[in-house]
C-alpha cells in the first residue's frame, strides 16, 4: 500500500526512539497500532459495503433483464401464436374457395362435351367449309 521496506521502518523507530525517549516510546507505538488497526478495520468495511452495493446493483440489473427477457418471450409467443391463427384462417379460406369454385362452376370439358353429345348435325356444320 505504502510500498515502506525495513530500512524505512528502522529509520522511523530510531527517530521515533530518539524523540520520543525509551520511556513513552512502547505507549506511542501502542497508540499508533491502534488506531492503524482501526484506519484499515474502516477501510475494510467501506471497501465490502461498496462491493455488496455494487452487488446489488448487479442483481438489479440482473433481475430487470431477466423480467425484460421473459417479457420478450411472451409478446413473441402471443406474435407466433397470432401468426398461426392468421395462418389457419388463411388455410380455412384457401380451402373453401377452392371447394366452392369446383362445385358450383362447370368446367370447360363438360359444357363441350355437352354440346357434341347435343346436335351431332352441328358438328357436321361447323365441319363444313
Amino acid at each position: 500500500m505504502f510500498d515502506i521496506g525495513f530500512a524505512e521502518l528502522l529509520v522511523i523507530a530510531v527517530l521515533g526512539l530518539l524523540i520520543l525517549g525509551p520511556e513513552r516510546l512502547p505507549g506511542a507505538i501502542r497508540t499508533s497500532s491502534l488506531w492503524l488497526g482501526r484506519l484499515r478495520r474502516s477501510f475494510n468495511d467501506i471497501r465490502a459495503e461498496i462491493e455488496k452495493e455494487v452487488g446489488a446493483d448487479e442483481i438489479r440489473r440482473q433481475l430487470h433483464n431477466e423480467s425484460v427477457l421473459a417479457s420478450l418471450k411472451e409478446t413473441k409467443n402471443s406474435i407466433s401464436n397470432d401468426i398461426n391463427q392468421a395462418g389457419q384462417q388463411v388455410s380455412e379460406i384457401t380451402n373453401t374457395i377452392h371447394s366452392e369454385h369446383s362445385i358450383g362452376t362447370p368446367t370447360a370439358e363438360p359444357e363441350h362435351n355437352t354440346r357434341a353429345a347435343e346436335s351431332p348435325a352441328a358438328n357436321d356444320q361447323d365441319n363444313k367449309p
